[in-house]
């Protein structure tokens, strides 16, 4: 079967029948997106489907710019729209871990109504992938393979217009009067099952033009050490279609395990509520959690965390072992922003004070505080210098009253609140809120509860 045919089964599977009027593409000029490129551009043409093509330019080496001015002409002889957008690390944390997280979030906010954004992960990616997680002890939820379609849910975020330079897909787009814009898109992999020297030999082909990034032969990073380890796993018959196909079935295992999770989560679990009011806690009954088996237990704890958190990531396994046999001996820890505490009756998972304890924000008539909580006040909307910020000791300390069930004094601390200087006007999970107009609430969780969270992760 041609690679064409191939492409075009993928995207049917992926997002037929009835396909989207416009797409995204990232292709940053290697061979594989090049290809990937190449492969949407007869496919597109052929179901009438707008192509918008975009290249992140991380700023990490001099040749990026030549690379992405490469797509641009590929692009103009194409005849789809293209834009480069520029990242700029600011020197902290892991650097290709900054890089992904960067390349995403500048996708997000150049993709305007766009849901979907093909990029082009293949098969030796997957293979490569499952090394580096064997490598670093992952359990199945590390080693199965990547989705070939993965929801993607950011922060709103607002990058600095000079650093876009060419074609922006449109903005908004109207139904029943308003302009609305998906607050989340899809990341697409046509290519998963195709390998990187078939779409290489497909441009070959073709005389196509793609680029070779000289960081792809480098044995500093993880990934390429993995690559250059591939040919002699070969020779003893794990090649790449073995691993990845392992990867698979791990990926399928995985999607028993979630199911099982949900089915503990729904038989012990409930999010945190004082009324209507979410607090943004995880609450497993303790003798439900403490009787099932260590996998399910694993699963709902990094899911707890990652959720309250967050974080796009899960924690790793090393310290989720640690920190879950803390909790199975009675105790507690940190972990991932979070704090976890087994009471005598459940475990709670809310906030860690100390990663808020410094975040401030001022207000407006929605403000966004913590990456989770939306902030709706119209009471004190014109008072001068109110600031969204975490309850803390002395907002505790103003609350005399309290609802009944609401947070205990551990977990409150990291709620969000409403002040003025030293004098909180509202903490909405704690019932201290005059007039009952301001509300406090995470954000989304309506459209995005914890439930949905197991099952897209």
């Amino acid at each position: 079967m041609s690679l064409d045919q191939r492409f075009a089964d993928a995207m049917g599977d992926l997002l037929g029948p009835d396909f989207p009027d416009a797409i995204g593409l990232a292709v940053s000029g290697g061979g594989d997106s090049m290809a990937m490129l190449t492969l949407a551009h007869n496919w597109a043409h052929r179901w009438g489907v707008t192509l918008w093509v975009v290249t992140v330019d991380h700023g990490l080496r001099a040749e990026a710019a030549a690379e992405a001015a490469l797509v641009a002409e590929e692009c103009a002889a194409l005849g789809h729209p293209h834009a480069v957008l520029r990242w700029h690390w600011d020197g902290a944390g892991n650097k290709m871990d900054a890089a992904r997280r960067g390349r995403l979030a500048l996708i997000d906010q150049w993709r305007g109504v766009l849901r979907h954004v093909l990029m082009a992960h293949t098969l030796d990616d997957v293979a490569e992938t499952f090394l580096m997680r064997l490598k670093r002890g992952s359990g199945v939820e590390g080693l199965a393979a990547m989705s070939a379609r993965r929801e993607v849910r950011l922060e709103p975020g607002r990058a600095d217009p000079e650093d876009f330079d060419g074609d922006l897909p449109p903005r908004f787009e109207r139904r029943k009067g308003m302009q609305m814009r998906p607050g989340s898109f899809q990341v697409i992999r046509p290519c998963l099952q195709m390998t990187r020297e078939e779409l290489r030999h497909y441009l070959r082909v073709l005389q196509g033009r793609w680029v070779e990034d000289p960081s792809n032969d480098d044995p500093a990073y993880d990934r390429v050490r993995m690559r250059q380890a591939l040919p002699v796993l070969a020779e003893l018959g794990l090649d790449v279609g073995v691993l990845a196909g392992t990867a698979n079935r791990m990926a399928r295992a995985r999607e028993a395990l979630t199911a099982r999770a949900l089915q503990v989560w729904h038989d012990f679990g409930q999010e945190g509520r004082v009324g209507h009011v979410a607090t943004g806690e995880i609450l497993l009954t303790r003798d439900g959690f403490e009787r099932v088996e260590r996998d399910t237990q694993m699963r709902l704890l990094a899911a707890a965390l990652q959720y309250v958190s967050g974080d796009a990531y899960r924690p790793r396994a090393e310290p989720l072992e640690a920190l879950l046999d803390r909790l199975l001996g009675g105790g507690g820890g940190t972990l991932h922003g979070c704090e976890a505490v087994m009471e005598r009756d459940q475990l709670r998972i809310f906030r860690e004070y100390k990663a808020v304890a410094d975040l401030a924000v001022p207000h407006a008539a929605q403000t966004l505080w913590d990456g989770r909580w939306q902030v709706f006040s119209q009471q004190f909307r014109d008072l001068p210098n109110v600031q969204v910020c975490a309850l803390g000791e002395a907002g505790w300390q103003q609350i005399k009253d309290r609802p009944e069930g609401a947070p205990a004094h551990r977990s409150a601390r990291s709620l969000p609140a409403l002040w003025q200087g030293d004098r909180l006007l509202a903490c909405d999970a704690l019932g201290y809120c005059p007039g009952a107009t301001t509300r406090l609430k995470p954000l989304g969780r309506e459209l995005h509860s914890f439930t949905a969270f197991l099952l897209s992760h």
